[in-house]
């Protein structure tokens, strides 16, 4: 491993216009596909989009248009394929994970989430990193987001991981952004905490952003 470009998608320095639909404005995730090696990006940000590309890098298809029917997005966020070709994306401001097939046509969705920002797959859940509210007038309500959800390829509701409010003790969260899971099934959890809250405390200060959770027996 040398660090060798090898392939480069998009043209540096020049964004698509907002919501034009056409790649990209700001993207916020790639997912590839292990059985085509084809390529899903969201464009998220200015955008409301996935777009699709083969191995070589050439341009299959784009969908998804902004709103909050099926198949509209409000912040594409994340994006993960499963061993059969779903293309399942974290449709963040709508509060959902939206399912598709390859070509883009709308399975479903899961529901009862909150700004999911992160998502990933192993061999046996899906994990959902979930913002926090944002809001003010949600500050003291329990259990809006800054939580880790677990759900099983159908959909079922596994466990989730986080308290009743978010903070900086151990098993809180500020601001979950970022999943992964490795082959021992131990949980990684990468959070954006000084651009939600450090930023605005007085002084500034960094908060922790990384934490590791062990998955029990089961």
């Amino acid at each position: 491993m040398e660090g060798k470009v090898l392939l480069t998608l998009g043209t540096p320095g020049k964004g698509a216009e907002r919501q034009s639909g056409t790649p990209f404005c700001q993207p916020t995730k790639v997912g590839v596909c292990a059985r085509t090696g084809n390529i899903f990006i969201t464009d998220g940000y200015g955008n409301s989009r996935v777009h699709k590309f083969d191995p070589a890098g050439r341009h299959l298809l784009s969908w998804g248009e902004p709103g909050t029917d099926p198949g509209h997005f409000n912040l594409p966020h994340a994006v993960v394929i499963d061993p059969a070709g779903t293309v399942f994306v974290a449709d963040r401001e709508n509060h959902r994970i939206q399912r598709f097939d390859a070509e883009g046509r709308y399975l479903g969705q899961w529901n009862n989430l909150h700004r999911p920002n992160g998502l990933f797959r192993d061999q046996r859940y899906f994990y959902v990193a979930e913002g926090p509210t944002g809001l003010t007038i949600n500050t003291t309500v329990p259990f809006i987001g800054n939580r880790v959800s677990v759900f099983s390829p159908q959909g079922d509701l596994v466990g989730r991981i986080g308290e009743a409010f978010g903070g900086e003790a151990p098993g809180q969260f500020t601001a979950p952004h970022g999943i992964a899971v490795d082959s021992r099934g131990d949980i990684y959890v990468a959070e954006v905490t000084y651009s939600v809250k450090g930023r605005h405390e007085k002084p500034p200060r960094e908060i922790r952003s990384l934490q590791k959770f062990t998955r029990q027996v089961d």
